[in-house]
């Protein structure tokens, strides 16, 4: 069994994607996140996988998130930091019935639907971890065929050395790493620019939500 899962917020005004405010005011970020999701939503839509789920915070907003995507398996993150959340996340679906389970941030819209099905035939090829590379030192998606604690408790998360820590203790643990194509997540205000040029020259289906965001409030 394919389990594919989001790590997401509920978007606040002020209490999200703090980082492009400037140039954003707070109600503009928060709405430009939910539609950051949505489109990841249907992203993995896209992608064959027999269980889909959204692994939020804070605890107590599933309300939203069953609004938001009726279809998907709601999961309230455990855990005191994002590497052990990820491990307690995977290492519940692993243990549960998924023989290949992967997660993905909120904040790629464009993200390519194949990258993710990608994960999955690394995976079912033989690979230990499969990481989609961010160009900024992070990853965009991890996947994993069996439970690796240390692979994810061990790392400094949101520091441009995420990815080349987590090599370095995959290549000590003898694991088959499979690596996607390096994509960006938008968390400042040169990648919502170069997030706003992209949507240009993409297709009208991609990031539906996302472009309807920028022709409204953010002048695409």
């Amino acid at each position: 069994m394919r389990f594919l899962a989001v790590v997401a917020k509920r978007p606040a005004a002020g209490q999200t994607k703090t980082r492009l405010c400037p140039p954003l005011r707070g109600e503009q970020a928060a709405a430009l996140y939910e539609c950051f999701l949505r489109d990841t939503l249907a992203i993995m839509r896209a992608v064959e996988s027999e269980e889909r789920a959204i692994v939020y915070l804070p605890e107590g907003e599933e309300a939203y998130f069953e609004r938001l995507a009726p279809d998907f398996r709601l999961f309230p993150q455990r855990g005191d930091d994002l590497g052990a959340r990820l491990d307690n996340l995977l290492g519940h679906a692993l243990g549960n019935g998924a023989t290949h389970a992967v997660v993905m941030d909120s904040d790629s819209p464009t993200l390519p639907a194949a990258y993710v099905a990608a994960a999955f035939a690394h995976l079912q090829a033989g690979a230990d971890v499969v990481f989609g590379p961010c160009d900024d030192g992070g990853y965009y998606l991890v996947g994993l065929s069996r439970r690796q604690p240390r692979l994810l408790r061990e790392v400094e998360m949101s520091t441009p050395r995420v990815l080349a820590d987590s090599l370095a203790i995959a290549q000590e643990l003898g694991l088959r790493v499979a690596l996607l194509p390096t994509w960006y997540d938008v968390d400042t205000a040169a990648e919502l620019e170069r997030l706003r040029q992209e949507l240009r020259h993409l297709p009208p289906v991609v990031a539906v939500a996302t472009r309807a965001w920028f022709a409204t409030d953010g002048g695409l």
